[in-house]
């Protein structure tokens, strides 16, 4: 314990004298690897990553004030910028600024690599803003975009492995196109074509190489675990590992809305249906309280699993019927009303009707489940179903007028 309080009490140390003393850029090789840097960047970061935007802020504008023309302060400015994205990644409304800021890192990047082509930070700043992009573009649907984005990203990756100092950073960006560029082929055969352009990658070594970013780096830990958690939950077939990782970011970073609702979502997978209730309160807490990032699309997600539970475990079906209704309300908000969630919640409502003998009401349900799901989609089946059903009532209803 006494060696614990040392140590603390020299962290506090440190924090004061490296608001003193700052390192200037002249005097330290790079800023990635620099202990000083890191520390005064770790509550921001921590704060990024759970949704405190400005406390974010604040701390990466303080190190764009000390170094305005590094790259790093404007790459971590977009983060920001990114993470608002995540919640809803149709809203469109941070992209321009977002864009803006990874524009600035690779304009302040490429200054430094047209000076020192052997400066370790400048070819991982401009694989890593290059990265991003694609990524936001391949959201967008910007194929062509997010295959030239993504070229140039690999293309100065291939700079940055020169450098050991950097090795557990840029393991991020090489252990995703590892993964992923397997992943695709084997998963999306029309994607090919373009595939062609850059070299084929190894699933397993690209497991290891994000293994070892969350291990080993500081500013890329986070985004690694994030893919793990996906890649492990999903296209791995080890929810077991993705639930894991779930729980620690979101314990981590308990306001992160994404975070929060991915770690629901794995809850209600393994049907743990308790702590699933727990989590999915607090979503609908926090999106009462307007907290950032806490949205529609996080009310559908918790609304649908509170009805299922009320549904199946406390077999409560008006009180399910209300979290169904609001998961159907939060869908057409965001105009997502072919989601999976939209549907079935539409589809345990009309249940609930037809067992009340409220026919009508039901129809009702089943109509929008006809206008919006396809045709393959079971619950397409199940409204064409009650529509027979529905018809022969109308039929009876009227010989008895």
């Amino acid at each position: 314990m006494k060696i614990k309080v040392v140590f603390f009490l020299l962290i506090l140390f440190s924090y004061q004298a490296h608001a003193q003393r700052l390192p200037s850029l002249d005097s330290v090789k790079i800023l990635l690897t620099n202990m000083t840097i890191q520390i005064e960047c770790t509550s921001g970061v921590n704060d990024l990553y759970n949704f405190k935007f400005d406390r974010a802020a604040s701390q990466f504008n303080w190190l764009r004030k000390h170094y305005p023309r590094h790259p790093l302060p404007y790459f971590l400015l977009g983060l920001i910028e990114w993470w608002k994205i995540q919640p809803n990644t149709s809203n469109t409304q941070y992209d321009d600024k977002f864009l803006a800021y990874m524009d600035t890192a690779i304009y302040f990047a490429e200054e430094i690599f047209e000076k020192d082509e052997n400066n370790p930070e400048a070819p991982f700043f401009l694989a890593g803003a290059y990265g991003f992009k694609g990524r936001l573009y391949s959201d967008r649907k910007s194929w062509t975009k997010a295959a030239f984005a993504g070229k140039k990203s690999l293309n100065y990756l291939e700079y940055s492995k020169q450098h050991s100092d950097l090795s557990p950073e840029i393991l991020f960006g090489d252990g995703i196109f590892n993964y992923y560029s397997v992943w695709i082929r084997d998963n999306y055969p029309m994607l090919k074509p373009i595939l062609l352009f850059f070299d084929k990658g190894d699933k397993e070594l690209g497991l290891e190489q994000l293994e070892t970013v969350v291990k080993e780096a500081f500013y890329t830990k986070v985004e690694a675990q994030n893919f793990l958690m996906r890649i492990y939950s999903f296209e791995e077939n080890q929810p077991h590992k993705g639930f894991r990782i779930a729980e620690y970011l979101h314990t981590s970073f308990p306001d992160n809305p994404y975070f929060h609702r991915y770690y629901a979502r794995m809850l209600y997978s393994m049907g743990r249906y308790n702590d699933l209730q727990v989590v999915s309160e607090d979503i609908l807490n926090k999106i009462e309280k307007k907290m950032v990032g806490y949205e529609e699309k996080s009310g559908r997600y918790a609304s649908y699993y509170l009805g299922h539970i009320y549904r199946v475990k406390y077999k409560d079906e008006d009180k399910a019927a209300v979290f169904f209704e609001k998961a159907v309300a939060y869908s057409e908000t965001i105009g997502e009303e072919e989601s999976g969630y939209y549907l079935y919640s539409l589809g345990h409502l009309g249940k609930i009707a037809y067992a009340n003998e409220k026919m009508d009401l039901a129809m009702g349900y089943y109509d929008k489940i006809l206008d919006n799901a396809d045709k393959k989609h079971p619950t397409y089946k199940e409204a064409k179903s009650f529509k027979k059903t529905y018809r022969k009532y109308l039929k009876s209803e009227n010989r008895k007028s």
